[in-house]
């Protein structure tokens, strides 16, 4: 008697076509399953469970039978330390750490640190770290900063199966404190700033035995009473006592914990992210399957290594031997760096690509009418070929977009974009000014990274592409916002993955863990999607009122409203925010009787409410109390709104925006407030400033 997975195989060979050698062409087309049969998709579709009959389970057109856990053309690599060592073994002598920081603190030109140099360095810090008495396990915190000795006690964590924590200061001190605390930290590596933000916490943070300054010099380091039971040495001190009594690597399973990623959450209170190296290892073999690298590319590291997008180019960029370069540590000099780097591959946030675009075309504007002229042909010409998939005449590149390629070099092949969404007249703008696949990326801590990712030939713009290999992913109605699987033309709803991408949940937190894991291990998103034909996923609303910024810090709305509630001129207060802006903006309904004293103090006349409103001496004088409220309830920097509408009418049931139980309607506040909302931006955008891209 077949068992149920025999005859759920059973039934998706019967779309299998019985003679190919082309994997793209092995699935007959299903009614259901989208325009993907004989090349021209991307993604299949499979049953989730035969007794009900629906096919709407999608996998990557690459691999629809089984999910990627191992990189195709090494198939032992199950550990990120199996990575590494592949890495020195096959490009020992290449290039892989540079950084221009010498060691007066002037900038320089990159030097270089070989794989095979790396090697003996992490070797050396982790038989360091089982010098002071670190048993397998332990969980080891990093505090700085992207430099190359970031990487090195990652790579020492991966070989003698101690587990990396990643803490960062955007988040703020007490969430450092909670994290170190929550997992139990017992040895931090930090650079002197934020070795002066743990000294201010030191006795909050008890399991800490080890602290090990990068950069500094032991002379120049505080000596803590040994009472505490903790000690202070440099970097260079611990290199010294591990050379000096070298152990033999401690490698860990694929199944033990490789990370605790802590992220914002939505409560305030951080949640750890539980990594195996099985899931990192598995979300780089997948992408490896959509995107090639090569041991000749040159990668910048300016993307916070906390975070789970840079962390997995970096998996990526091991098992391929890409060299890394590592910016100085300033955004503001990065394209300093960047042209001294000259890097191949370039991975960003939409952020970033959005100043880029503005600069651009702000510069494009100055320019004088010829010039202006002459650009929009060769852009148009260029566009043109590129969407048709014909080669652009090279012309254009000479006389145009030769001197914008420069800003980032002038070798960038490839650009990635990940963290929130890049709207589509930006990515188009991309590809042809820099005249390279622009790919965006989906994904999130929760799924060790990347969800869904585009295909380098894939020219439409809007959508962040097929699946993972490693994953597979289906929609969840979600009636209460009309969002349904049956949706027609594009099947709707919340995006849910499995596989061994699925993070194990957050560290001893099992109830928000179940919260977002079913019973069929499919992990909740909260995002909701839909299906472009073809099989390509676009990301189109949130389930939850929770949103992204721009360069990825989660909101949550209500929060920042009631603290904003107290401010005095607030009666009704709607924040604002979406993941193609970086700020916050406010919608603010006036206590009527508090803003007309406080014009009359100021000596302002005005004729009724709602002149007084649009006053911009009034949006300022709101918006500096709304400022001081804020300190005062310790908001973090990007949850303050940087721009303020004032309304005189209140929010109520008869405007449609309160529900019965007076909560703020969000979409339809949305509605309601566009053109206020646009403005706000518009009026933002002017006083943001933009790198000098063209000149």
């Amino acid at each position: 008697m077949e068992s149920p997975a025999q005859r759920r195989l059973h039934a998706i060979q019967c779309h299998l076509l019985p003679t190919s050698d082309d994997p793209q062409s092995l699935v007959q087309a299903n009614l259901t399953a989208g325009e993907f049969v004989h090349g021209l998709g991307y993604s299949v579709v499979l049953p989730e469970k035969l007794q009900t009959g629906k096919w709407n389970v999608h996998r990557s057109v690459r691999s629809p039978l089984k999910l990627i856990s191992r990189f195709a053309d090494h198939p032992a690599i199950g550990t990120l330390h199996d990575n590494f060592v592949h890495a020195v073994e096959t490009f020992h002598d290449y290039k892989y750490l540079g950084t221009r920081i010498r060691i007066d603190g002037t900038i320089g030109e990159y030097k270089w640190m070989t794989y095979g140099e790396a090697g003996t360095a992490r070797e050396a810090i982790g038989s360091g770290l089982q010098y002071h008495g670190l048993q397998k396990g332990a969980c080891i915190g990093l505090y700085f900063i992207n430099r190359p000795e970031w990487l090195i006690v990652d790579h020492a964590c991966s070989a003698y199966s101690y587990i990396s924590v990643p803490l960062y200061d955007t988040l703020g001190p007490d969430a450092v404190k909670f994290a170190v605390n929550h997992a139990g930290i017992q040895a931090i590596f930090c650079v002197p700033q934020t070795l002066n933000s743990l000294l201010s916490f030191l006795s909050e943070i008890p399991s800490v035995r080890l602290i090990v300054v990068v950069g500094g010099m032991d002379e120049y380091l505080p000596s803590l009473p040994s009472a505490s039971g903790m000690k202070v040495i440099s970097y260079l001190k611990l290199i010294s006592q591990g050379r000096s009594s070298l152990l033999p690597f401690c490698p860990p399973k694929p199944e033990d914990i490789a990370t605790i990623c802590y992220t914002s959450g939505t409560t305030g209170t951080p949640k750890g992210v539980v990594l195996t190296h099985g899931n990192l290892i598995s979300s780089a073999a997948g992408f490896s399957h959509a995107i090639k690298f090569n041991a000749a590319d040159i990668y910048m590291s300016y993307l916070p290594l906390a975070h789970i997008y840079e962390r997995t180019n970096q998996v990526v960029s091991v098992y391929y031997g890409v060299a890394i370069g590592f910016f100085q540590g300033d955004n503001l000099k990065l394209m300093d760096d960047l042209a001294a780097l000259r890097p191949t591959i370039f991975c960003s946030v939409p952020r970033l690509y959005n100043r880029m675009y503005t600069g651009i075309t702000n510069a494009v504007t100055a320019s004088g009418m010829l010039k202006e002229r002459l650009f929009r042909v060769a852009y148009n010409s260029k566009k043109q070929a590129i969407m048709s998939g014909r080669n652009p005449s090279p012309i254009w590149d000479r006389l145009v977009f030769n001197k914008i390629k420069e800003k980032l070099g002038g070798r960038v092949r490839f650009m990635g974009s990940g963290a929130s969404p890049l709207s589509p007249d930006v990515m188009d703008f991309l590809r042809v000014c820099f005249g390279c696949p622009v790919i965006e990326g989906y994904g999130m801590t929760e799924t060790s990274c990347v969800i869904s990712i585009m295909d380098e030939g894939d020219t439409l713009s809007g959508h962040v592409g097929s699946p993972n290999a490693a994953c597979e992913i289906k929609l969840v109605d979600v009636p209460e916002m009309n969002y349904t699987s049956e949706d027609q033309p594009h099947p709707r709803g919340e995006i849910c993955v499995r596989g061994p991408i699925v993070f194990q949940g957050y560290y001893k937190d099992e109830v928000q863990t179940r919260e977002v894991i079913d019973n069929d291990g499919w992990l909740h998103t909260g995002d909701i999607g839909l299906w472009l034909p073809g099989g390509r996923l676009k990301i189109i609303d949130r389930k939850k009122n929770i949103f992204k910024l721009a360069q990825g810090e989660y909101i949550a709305p209500e929060k920042i409203e009631n603290v904003y509630a107290k401010c005095k001129f607030v009666s009704q207060c709607f924040i604002y925010g979406d993941s193609l802006n970086s700020n916050l903006v406010a919608v603010v309904a006036v206590e009527p009787d508090v803003m007309k004293d406080w014009a009359a103090s100021e000596g302002i006349e005005y004729e009724n409410l709602g002149q007084l409103c649009n006053d911009p001496r009034a949006r300022a004088g709101v918006l500096a109390e709304m400022d001081d409220v804020g300190r005062e309830a310790q908001l973090r920097g990007f949850e303050f709104v940087k721009a303020v509408t004032l309304v005189p009418e209140p929010f109520s049931l008869e405007n449609d925006l309160l529900t019965p139980t007076f909560k703020i309607k969000r979409p339809q506040a949305k509605a309601y407030f566009a053109k206020q909302i646009s403005d706000m931006y518009a009026e933002l955008s002017k006083s943001d400033p933009v790198p000098q891209i063209m000149s």
